[in-house]
């Protein structure tokens, strides 16, 4: 992406630190880093001041890497720990930052993660940390039309990965197999990473989010296969049911039960509506067909650089360190079908993604 392209996320990035009174922020989270700086890496950090300035810690070894692929004002390299927090510092006193707020991304940072950044040889005394997870999602929350192109051509690839995992569902072949075959045939096709590939069979299907194992096939299984290719840095999530031979008459239903649950929750899927008023429509018609007992989870999550980020059904939300999502937008890119049929023998789940168009329209 042009250079521009990232000037006009740092601006609205620095309008909303203004809004929550942060002078500067560090982040360390890679959706976050690559969002603002078109790569995002581990052990590494970007620094992002609200007059604009975008400053990137990485590994020495990443250095050349780091400055053929982002956009960065500043860059520096170090060796280890105490070198990252080092050049912190450095920034800080770059910057002229002595006083003030510092932005960390709360939801993200595990407590010795969160020690490290507001360490006394990282941060000047006088500056105290709060969080900036709000900030990160309403930032990535309204995709780009360049953004909405990648999450196509990962639709896509996920469309041929999916083909490659049915075609390999057979008696007496893995669920680690099945995920092998979806997961070459997306390489193929221009995945260059995949978040978790799930697949599980028989009464495995029943387990939320089911790994794949060595657990073969057999007869009369049903296989829930879920996928989340990354194409151009953007992901999609794609999940289907498939059988090893011909399903029972009552899996055949709740599959048929969900599909038209999943439909209705699509069509509704138009700016203005909220995430509560889609999560009611698909948990209700399971519900009214004798299936309350049998609901995990939430059905709706965003996606975009990660498979699950901003909006989130708000008690789903809450737990992952969010805020309640307002109405939503055109333009957001959500997941519809997450939250599975699990009767106890077996489960159901079918997942699309679907970009939220003008009020009343999806696609």
């Amino acid at each position: 992406m042009a250079n521009d392209f990232y000037q006009e996320r740092i601006r609205r990035c620095c309008r909303l630190m203004e809004t929550a009174g942060l002078d500067v922020m560090v982040l360390t989270k890679p959706a976050n880093m690559f969002y603002l700086t078109g790569d995002g890496r581990l052990c590494a950090y970007a620094m992002i001041t609200r007059e604009g300035e975008l400053a990137l810690g990485v590994p020495s070894t990443d250095l050349e890497d780091v400055r053929r692929l982002a956009h960065f004002d500043h860059l520096t390299g170090f060796e280890d720990e105490v070198g990252m927090i080092h050049s912190i510092a450095h920034y800080f006193e770059r910057f002229g930052i002595r006083q003030g707020v510092v932005g960390l991304e709360y939801a993200f940072l595990p407590q010795p993660r969160m020690g490290m950044l507001t360490h006394p040889h990282a941060k000047p005394e006088g500056v105290v940390a709060k969080d900036c997870t709000p900030i990160m999602s309403e930032l990535r929350l309204v995709k780009y039309e360049g953004e909405i192109e990648a999450m196509k051509k990962a639709a896509q690839v996920a469309v041929q990965g999916m083909e490659a995992a049915l075609e390999a569902v057979t008696y007496g072949v893995t669920e680690s197999q099945v995920v092998a075959a979806a997961e070459y045939a997306m390489r193929l096709n221009g995945a260059v990473d995949f978040y978790r590939s799930y697949v599980s069979s028989g009464p495995r299907t029943n387990v939320a989010h089911g790994l794949p194992t060595l657990r073969k096939l057999q007869e009369g299984d049903l296989v829930m296969i879920d996928i989340h290719p990354v194409v151009d840095g953007y992901s999609a999530d794609m999940c289907r049911m498939a059988c090893v031979g011909t399903p029972a008459s009552e899996q055949q239903a709740a599959h048929d039960l969900y599909v038209e649950a999943l439909e209705a929750t699509i069509a509704k899927a138009g700016a203005g509506v909220e995430m509560t008023e889609l999560e009611r429509t698909m948990h209700g018609a399971l519900e009214a067909a004798g299936h309350k007992d049998h609901i995990f989870g939430p059905p709706i999550h965003g996606i975009g650089i990660e498979f699950e980020e901003s909006p989130l059904p708000p008690g789903h939300a809450f737990f992952h360190g969010e805020a309640a999502p307002p109405p939503l937008d055109a333009n957001v890119v959500i997941a519809i079908g997450n939250c599975g049929l699990y009767t106890g023998p077996w489960g159901v789940r079918v997942e699309d993604t679907v970009v939220v168009g003008p009020t009343g329209q999806s696609s």
